[in-house]
């Protein structure tokens, strides 16, 4: 039986996680985010994500990592709505909820084989101490393509014209 709920992986489960996949050969595809209000743009996104290897981790950020990024009124939904939400994806293999802004700490325990991270991002622009966790250990940094047009603020944005 699938259970969709054993894929939201806690900071603490997430090592003995990630050893699992290392033993198994597998190569671990890391990306981050809020995913506020999952749209197409998300989920082509973490389709591409996946392509790039055997496993897809999501690391999400908290509610109060959210507001702290986004500001007052973010997230929509709540960290664990949108993590069964995530976990119910195909290309997903586990999403795990992190508290800080910035995703060093979460990346340097799940240790990606690949980071990857959308098109408003480059190399140069990546935070420095993510980029360096990655690297750390061992891993690479892909930057895939936005879909154009998508995203939660345009959403966001579309949906106040339509209730206003």
């Amino acid at each position: 039986m699938f259970n969709l709920r054993s894929k939201v992986i806690s900071l603490e489960e997430l090592p003995a996680w990630r050893q699992r996949l290392r033993a198994a050969g597998q190569c671990l595809v890391v990306t981050n985010g809020c995913f506020d209000l999952l749209h197409p743009g998300h989920v082509t996104y973490l389709e591409a994500a996946r392509n790039l290897g055997d496993a897809l981790l999501i690391g999400l950020n908290s509610d109060a990592s959210v507001r702290s990024l986004k500001g007052a009124g973010r997230p929509v939904n709540c960290e664990l709505d949108r993590a069964v939400v995530l976990a119910a994806l195909e290309s997903v293999s586990g999403v795990t909820v992190f508290h800080e802004v910035r995703a060093t700490a979460f990346l340097a325990l799940s240790e990606p084989d690949i980071y990857v991270k959308g098109g408003d991002y480059t190399v140069d622009t990546l935070n420095p101490e993510e980029r360096q966790a990655v690297e750390q250990g061992g891993g690479r940094i892909a930057i895939l393509p936005m879909v154009a047009g998508k995203s939660t603020t345009g959403l966001l944005a579309k949906l106040k014209v339509s209730s206003g």
